[in-house]
């Protein structure tokens, strides 16, 4: 709060107190301090610690309110109100520093952006309740203290505070802490005591109004206050000159007023709950409410309110309908949670999905939450059908991706040419986006495959153990649930997912790039219109709602299992943002080709051809070439050079291959490199045992491969190399659900739990125990029990393979 900061390039200036009203000379007058640090705002450009730096431009027209969370990192100017469970300890006297420093700093990150910010504080009444009572402890006589002995001391009977006098003694406390939090920041900030009376007097609403935007101007935050110490009953609404005036009852209240007075484009209310619940938060079947829209409040049954203050959830909706119909979008969410208090300020001006969005625009189609438990329902009832009636779900999807080619075809050219007119798609990216009739073709066989190897996945039993006599177990496989699968260009990739969900029984959340919008929908629209047949259309969902990948990650009541398939960055990315939902994917595609002494000449070059070459965007296109170190120098390593710049690969030297050569290519900068592209690197190894050891140390346990006609040393390269897919003399594009049979591939997993290499559907498949008896108890089964254990493996049944 030293707003000297902000002062003081206009005290050099003499009358600088010309430039602000008396009425914001007086609300920030008593925190000035001369000699400090500059801190000027320009439009664009403000020093910090004499460092200038940029801030982000932000203009808005106001007068209607944001439709969507993405949009809310628009907002130049808005209201934190932090409510009194927010800004108190739980014993009530007191403030919460730690909460109250997290929250300053948020704001100070948010000022200097270069946004406008003010904050509606509670809390005044809660310091000055401790203060009260420490001076009330402190009056005692000592004499009664030691009287009362140590133990009752605790228990001294303090009387009952009123509580205008705790506002009077707590407010310039509580102003005083925000001061100094806010110098740490170079941010000056005023404060400002209102009453409901202060927004009847014309007056003095233009004098409030004129001193809030003189302090904006000034790069100053406003906190604003009622004042508690003077404070009137409530006056009910009234019509002020034709404008419906809420009665500022509460914080809530003022801080909705204030929004709308002010022309704010967000206002945040922070509480002691996550948001608006359908029903009171402690209650079983209380769910979150997303995204709350005028005339939904019949279904929402309110609760009691929070511990402390004078407004509950109901008066927040209240106040934020208000705020909504004024042109300011509104967030209500938990700023008390200490695992994400220090950043939910933040989170919501970046639109993530935080708290309660209260919007004027109802979208067309279901929320992804409501897409969740649809899938949820429509992928239990789909793993109840019979494998027949599964396949022939997905031998229809197949006939209808050969039916409606053109259409398909007209769709995705629509997306190329929006690609390629926008020139946001390198040419790799491009050619995975784009599909044709042969692509159709290949992914129709592969459906077809997925749909004739169903039919003995979902119920199959897998292991049956007698536990004694008429007690047996059984263990069974089972879909794991609702499958997110987040893929990037590919459009291809959504039938071949959906008939791996469809034969496993799982529900399956599809979320595609916007590249491939069109081709996406109607690729959707043909796989649902196979599920019908059976009655099960919700159980593939598209999300189309404007949700970032980040927000889905953190459905874990929803989802049971992400899958990402795209770049190792996406795969990043999201096993960084999933919040307790598990992620099946791999990290990168290094992919290794080892070329041994006993290579065979005419393989080398054909299957290091085809590794880096046929496909190098894909992740198992060969990234590092291994060369056996008697080999440099000999015509083989020399059809290997010219093959690769006949091809147009562009090579990078490993250190130990760069210092066998004069002139060389450029050093590798790093040999934990996925190129995506025709450029690979080369690195020299002296045998076969340094060859696992640099896949061990730089690969990604995706796909390595050794050439070689020594089958020893073949064998002992299988066995040593420790990654999903390891080949003896053949291309690493192998690595492939359609090209090991099993029709198509979820992705390719590189991690050690559950499913490794490319996932089919046995990889979607978890399992349940199934346990039969006839009025058995564990204690029949004590020392002096009358049964005994016989844990006997039984037969397993006939398993259909047709």
């Amino acid at each position: 709060m030293s707003c000297q900061a902000a002062l003081s390039p206009l005290v050099r200036c003499p009358g600088w107190c010309s430039v602000l009203s008396p009425h914001a000379v007086a609300a920030i007058s008593r925190f000035y301090l001369p000699h400090h640090t500059q801190s000027l705002r320009n439009e664009s450009i403000r020093c910090w610690s004499n460092i200038p730096f940029i801030t982000m431009p932000l203009s808005r027209a106001h007068g209607k309110s944001f439709a969507h969370r993405s949009e809310l990192k628009h907002a130049k100017r808005i209201v934190v109100k932090l409510g009194s469970a927010v800004v108190t300890r739980g014993d009530e006297c007191g403030l919460a520093l730690g909460r109250l420093a997290s929250i300053v700093e948020q704001v100070s990150v948010l000022q200097n952006q270069g946004r406008e910010m003010m904050i509606v504080t509670s809390g005044a009444v809660a310091f000055g309740k401790q203060r009260l009572r420490h001076e009330i402890l402190l009056s005692q006589s000592v004499r009664q203290a030691l009287h009362s002995g140590q133990s009752q001391l605790k228990d001294m009977a303090i009387p009952v505070l009123e509580a205008r006098a705790c506002a009077a003694a707590g407010q310039s406390g509580l102003m005083a802490l925000y001061e100094a939090m806010f110098t740490q920041y170079s941010i000056c900030a005023a404060q400002i005591l209102v009453t409901n009376l202060d927004f009847h007097d014309e007056q003095k609403r233009r004098n409030l109004n004129g001193t809030l935007h003189e302090l904006l101007r000034m790069n100053i935050v406003p906190i604003i206050n009622t004042n508690d110490a003077v404070v009137p009953p409530p006056e009910p609404n009234s019509d002020l000159q034709g404008v419906n005036v809420i009665s500022v009852k509460d914080n809530d209240s003022l801080a909705a007023r204030l929004a709308v007075e002010m022309k704010t484009d967000l206002l945040i209310v922070l509480s002691d709950v996550e948001g608006l619940f359908d029903s009171p938060p402690g209650s079983d079947d209380a769910k979150l409410i997303d995204i709350f829209y005028p005339g939904d409040q019949q279904s929402v049954t309110f609760g009691t309110k929070s511990r402390v203050g004078m407004g509950g959830m109901e008066a927040k909706v209240k106040a934020a309908l208000w705020a909504l119909q004024g042109g300011t979008s509104v967030v209500i969410a938990n700023g008390t949670h200490p695992k994400i208090s220090g950043h939910v300020i933040t989170d919501i001006v970046e639109g993530k999905k935080v708290g309660t969005f209260f919007s004027e625009v109802k979208p067309a189609g279901p929320t992804v939450e409501q897409q969740g438990e649809m899938s949820r329902a429509g992928g239990r009832t789909l793993a109840a059908l019979q494998p027949e009636q599964r396949a022939e779900i997905i031998y229809r999807l197949a006939d209808l991706l050969t039916d409606q080619r053109e259409e398909i075809l007209l769709a995705n050219k629509k997306d190329l040419e929006e690609a390629e007119n926008k020139g946001r798609l390198a040419l790799p990216l491009l050619k995975r986006l784009s599909l044709s009739t042969s692509k159709l073709n290949s992914l129709a066989i592969g459906l077809r495959q997925i749909a004739a190897s169903s039919h003995d996945s979902v119920g199959r039993i897998i292991r049956r153990t007698r536990i004694a006599k008429d007690l047996e177990l059984e263990q069974v496989t089972v879909p794991i649930g609702v499958l997110l699968v987040i893929f990037e260009s590919r459009p291809d990739c959504l039938p071949q997912v959906s008939a791996l969900a469809i034969a496993s029984g799982n529900g399956l959340l599809l979320k595609g790039g916007k590249e491939a919008v069109y081709s996406n929908q109607i690729l959707h629209h043909l796989t649902q219109e196979a599920l019908s047949i059976h009655g099960v259309k919700d159980a593939v969902q598209l999300v189309n709602t404007r949700e970032e990948v980040e927000d889905l990650c953190r459905l874990d009541k929803l989802i049971d299992l992400i899958i990402p398939r795209g770049s190792s960055q996406l795969v990043r990315n999201i096993q960084k943002a999933a919040k307790g939902i598990p992620v099946m994917g791999h990290s990168e595609g290094i992919c290794h080709v080892y070329v041994d002494t006993d290579a065979s000449v005419e393989k080398v070059t054909r299957i290091i051809r085809d590794s880096k070459c046929e496909y190098p965007a894909a992740c198992n296109a060969l990234e590092t070439l291994l060369i056996h170190r008697d080999l440099l120098r000999t015509p083989l390593f020399d059809q290997i050079i010219d093959m690769l710049r006949v091809e147009q690969v562009k090579i990078h030297a490993g250190p130990k291959f760069a210092s066998y050569l004069t002139f060389s290519p450029s050093e590798v900068k790093s040999l934990r490199t996925e190129y995506g592209d025709l450029e690979c690197c080369i690195e020299v190894v002296d045998s076969v045992q340094e060859a696992v050891e640099h896949i061990h140390k730089y690969g990604s346990s995706h796909t390595d491969v050794i050439i070689t006609e020594n089958e020893k040393t073949a064998e002992f390269f299988l066995q040593h190399v420790d990654s999903a897919c390891v080949f003896w003399n053949a291309s690493t594009r192998f690595s492939d659900g359609y090209r090991f049979g099993l029709g198509a591939e979820v992705g390719i997993s590189t991690s050690r739990i559950h499913a490794r290499g490319p996932v089919g559907i046995e990889g979607l498949l978890t399992t349940k125990w199934l346990l039969r008896g006839d009025n058995h108890v564990v204690s029949d089964f004590s020392e002096h029990g009358s049964m005994k254990y016989l844990h006997e493996s039984l037969p397993l049944p006939h398993r259909n393979t047709s």
